[in-house]
């Protein structure tokens, strides 16, 4: 019996995006529910009842919610291209950067565009964004997963993608190619990844989306 593998997600959303790109990488078919999260379905209340939030993976009737648990579990249960390093060391760093992406550098980043460019809070996120530089930097490769993005290039798509669309809503620039060129030559390659391009929200549908949230914050 084949595998019934239900998605419910925003696809405007970097944290649903990331579960697609991990269901794209190992080629899994899915039925993709787009919630309205300002009428949430009663199917994404009933499997995430915690949070009522997306993204939730639905494998046979079984749900998993957030986003980073949900790339490993379809990792874990899906075999193929690997998403996490095989060796131990190196999932625990995978794993390590993931989570200081989601912890420490994305709410840098959103305090920046909040704060409209304040200068504490923008040398703040440099701090925290020269980290992943370095990381590119000692890695020597295209992705933070070498030659093949992984975990961790699938934890960084909003740098990837979806700050780039906010720096140009607010007119600040964070990630520069004097300040960042590896970060920079990633989010490029990042984009262009086929299993990313294909599940990415057109640049137009995203930039209103963030033109009318960024709105309500007066920027």
């Amino acid at each position: 019996m084949a595998d019934e593998v239900k998605l419910y997600a925003d696809g405007r959303s970097p944290f649903s995006c990331r579960v697609k790109i991990a269901l794209n990488i190992k080629g899994i078919k899915y039925q993709n529910f787009e919630e309205d999260l300002s009428n949430k379905s009663a199917d994404l209340i009933k499997y995430n009842p915690v949070y009522k939030k997306v993204p939730v993976l639905v494998h046979n009737g079984k749900p998993v919610s957030e986003s980073l648990v949900i790339v490993e579990y379809i990792d874990d249960v899906w075999k193929g291209v690997p998403i996490l390093p095989h060796d131990p060391y190196e999932r625990a760093t995978a794993r390590f950067l993931a989570k200081f992406i989601d912890d420490k550098c994305l709410p840098a980043l959103y305090k920046v565009l909040i704060s409209n460019g304040e200068e504490q809070a923008t040398a703040e996120a440099c701090e925290q964004l020269q980290i992943l530089e370095n990381e590119l930097i000692l890695k020597g490769k295209k992705f933070f997963g070498g030659d093949d993005i992984n975990l961790v290039d699938i934890a960084a798509a909003f740098i990837g993608y979806w700050l780039r669309l906010l720096e140009i809503v607010t007119k600040i620039k964070i990630v520069t190619e004097d300040k960042f060129p590896k970060l920079v030559e990633w989010a490029d390659a990042f984009s262009e990844c086929q299993v990313v391009k294909e599940i990415l929200p057109p640049k137009e549908v995203a930039l209103a989306v963030y033109k009318k949230r960024l709105g309500d914050y007066k920027i």
